[in-house]
């Protein structure tokens, strides 16, 4: 087999080409999921689980590191997750990448520069009813997951909900984890949801 020419470089075989763009969505899942504003929290004693969580939202990356406590005895987890957003607003997020952590590792990558968000889950299946700590407190987030665009579609949320804010990027916590107090007041008004500036 001849050499190629010094002014004719070799391009890649077919078995090559494409190989890149395959990897990049090799173990990503697509994230369907709709986000609804709550008035108020719901009874933590109602709820079917409750869980703490700290989100460390890493410096200069789409990585975010994820420590869940529940209130019974146990190990924490620990999660490293990468979201690669969608290119338009609506029901699908994006894709997402879990890896799941030992304490050491979750230590390690805990050492890197962070914006931190903290939050109590509340689980009231579908839903997962997040109630903010400061400087978020007074947002209350519910969140439905889906499998299928059609699942999606046909979701009926419950009475009690004030609005639906899928599509507002401001409700993402790559966003709220960046929101000034002042803010957060200012997008609740927006829909309706308005208290003291120092509540």
């Amino acid at each position: 087999m001849s050499e190629p020419k010094p002014d004719q470089p070799s391009r890649p075989s077919n078995a090559h080409s494409g190989r890149a763009s395959e990897r990049a969505g090799k173990y990503a899942l697509v994230e369907r999921e709709r986000r609804f504003l709550l008035a108020g929290a719901p009874q933590a004693s109602d709820a079917h689980e409750v869980r703490r969580i700290t989100d460390r939202y890493l410096t200069g990356t789409r990585l975010r590191l994820r420590r869940v406590d529940h209130p019974a005895p146990g190990r924490p987890e620990f999660k490293l997750t990468q979201k690669v957003p969608a290119d338009r607003p609506g029901p699908v997020q994006g894709t997402i990448t879990n890896t799941y952590l030992s304490q050491a590792e979750y230590d390690v990558f805990a050492t890197l520069p962070a914006a931190v968000l903290t939050k109590t889950r509340l689980s009231f299946p579908p839903l997962g009813v997040d109630v903010f700590d400061p400087p978020l407190h007074g947002l209350v987030l519910a969140e439905a997951e889906f499998s299928t665009d059609e699942e999606s579609d046909a979701f009926e949320p419950p009475a009690g909900i004030v609005a639906e804010v899928t599509g507002d990027p401001r409700f993402t916590g790559g966003r709220l984890v960046r929101a000034h107090r002042s803010e957060l007041i200012s997008w609740l008004d927006d829909y309706g949801i308005r208290f003291a500036p120092d509540c």
